[in-house]
Order: C-alpha cells, then structure tokens, then sequence
C-alpha cells in the first residue's frame, strides 16, 4: 500500500461488502471470533456440511503459527516478523506470541481486507514495535518497498517470514510459486520462512481427494478462491532453503507441544506446514 492518510479507514469501511462471504471473516467464525457476518456464517455452516472439521483446520493453523513464532523468537533469536496474509487479530497473534519472548520485537501484518486493517489498526498498531499494511501479496515489490514496512522491519537482518494459510488462496495464473520467491529472495542469510497451505492428501486416501475437489468448487463458487495442491508443488515454494525437521508435515506434527496421539483425520491429511532456514 501507499501509508494511508487520517481518511482512509473510512475508505476502507467503504470497500466492505457483507452481503459476501469473505475469507478473513469466514476463518474469524472459525476460530471463535466476533468479526463476522450472516454471509459469512452462511457459508461457513455449507462449508461444514461438507467438511465438518473445517473449524478444526483453521484453529490447527493458529496453533502451528503460536508454535512457529515461538520458535522463531525464543529458539532462533529471530527479533522481527512480516506475517503476510495476517487475516483477523485473534488471540494469539504473532505479536503476542513475539512480545512474549521478546517485548522488543518488531512486527509487520500485511493483509488486503479493508476490514483486516480497520480491526488491525485499532487493536495492533503501536507504530512503535507493530503497524499494519493494507497490501497484496501478489504484488511484493509494493511491500517489500513500503515506507512502514521498512521503518520496522531491517532486511539487512534475520527476519521471520510468515506466509500461513494465503498462498492457497492464490491461482496458478497468480503464480505463487515467484511470489514466494520474490519474497525469500528479499530476506537476508539467517531468516525464517514459515508457511502452511491446503495439500492434496495421497493417493492412498481417494475419498479424501475427492472431497477435496468439491471442497475447491464451492470455495470458486462463493468464497472466490482455496486450492489444494501436491505435496511435490508445495515443497518447491521453500526454494533451497533448508527445511527444519520435522518437514513438510502435517500441522499438527510441526514441533507438537505434548507427544500424545494425533489424530490422522481429514485436516490431519489435508493442511500441512514447514519451516525452513536461509543460510
């Protein structure tokens, strides 16, 4: 984005459709938030008749990301973090988590929902150690270039590169392979690229993979975007950068927090995440 002036929240406010479900808000519903509409809780309940543990899926993300952040800033010392694709502040964001561990850190949210900037802006920005851009991630350049971005965050040092839960929502005509590119080519040796997405589950489970297609056609049809991909399409988007064991997993394998049994049912198969180091 352009920093927006004192009149651009109420742009934003204008820009906001509720009589459409809205990825941000749908994942908000999921999760147990407030900032939600009938349009988007409509389709979050069609959502479930087809996939029942699709609010599992996204608080499974939540927890994967507090684990990632935790890491990145209690193990690996990492001091500054651009979470793109942020959606919706809900407890436990990136900057709680950060602020945790090092109250110092600085944190960048980069999201393209009008609504994700207003509620973002009201509860997150200290201008100090955390603000929010209201961008797109299919334009990193506007990003890596904005005036906010780079009076918090130092490319000239380790950052913790956050893309969770977004490059699903990309098309292939979007390429989300150079995207991803693009910005870990803009990260300095030592930093951190977490990402989790939608992932085809195997062969082994064809009942699965076609839910997964119907899972796609509704969310073209009334949600705009999602798509689950190969596993051997998804690792390529870590580039040659080192994946941190235990790999592309499921989520809920990365770094589990007790070592009681996981569950192997449909999100377990069909939402992965990782890791990896740049050298």
């Amino acid at each position: 984005m352009a920093d927006r002036n004192p009149q651009d929240s109420r742009h934003a406010l204008a820009d906001i459709d509720i009589t459409r479900p809205n990825v941000a808000r749908v994942y908000d519903y999921f999760v147990g938030g407030k900032d939600n509409f009938s349009a988007d809780r409509e389709f979050a309940n069609r959502a479930m008749e087809l996939a029942p543990k699709a609010p599992l899926a996204a608080l499974a993300n939540r927890e994967f990301l507090r684990r990632v952040v935790g890491f990145m800033a209690a193990e690996a010392g990492i001091t500054q973090f651009l979470d793109l694709g942020s959606g919706l502040p809900t407890q436990g964001n990136v900057s709680e988590v950060a602020h945790e561990i090092n109250p110092k850190a600085h944190i960048v949210y980069v999201d393209n929902d009008p609504m994700v900037y207003i509620h973002s802006k009201a509860l997150l920005s200290d201008a100090v150690s955390v603000e929010i851009i209201n961008a797109d991630i299919r334009n990193p350049d506007e990003i890596l270039t904005n005036r906010t971005v780079l009076s918090l965050i130092d490319f000239d040092r380790p950052v913790g590169l956050l893309m969770l839960a977004v490059l699903h929502h990309l098309e292939d005509s979007d390429h989300p392979e150079a995207i991803a590119a693009r910005f870990r080519d803009a990260m300095p040796s030592g930093s951190y690229f977490a990402m989790s997405s939608f992932r085809m589950p195997g062969p082994e489970h064809p009942d699965l993979r076609a839910a997964t297609i119907e899972g796609e056609r509704l969310l073209a049809k009334d949600l705009g975007s999602g798509r689950w991909r190969e596993d051997e399409e998804l690792i390529t988007w870590f580039g040659e950068w080192e994946v941190l064991a235990p790999g592309w997993v499921s989520m809920a394998e990365w770094r589990p927090p007790t070592s009681d049994p996981i569950e192997q049912d449909e999100v377990y198969h069909s939402f992965w995440g990782g890791v990896a180091h740049k050298r």
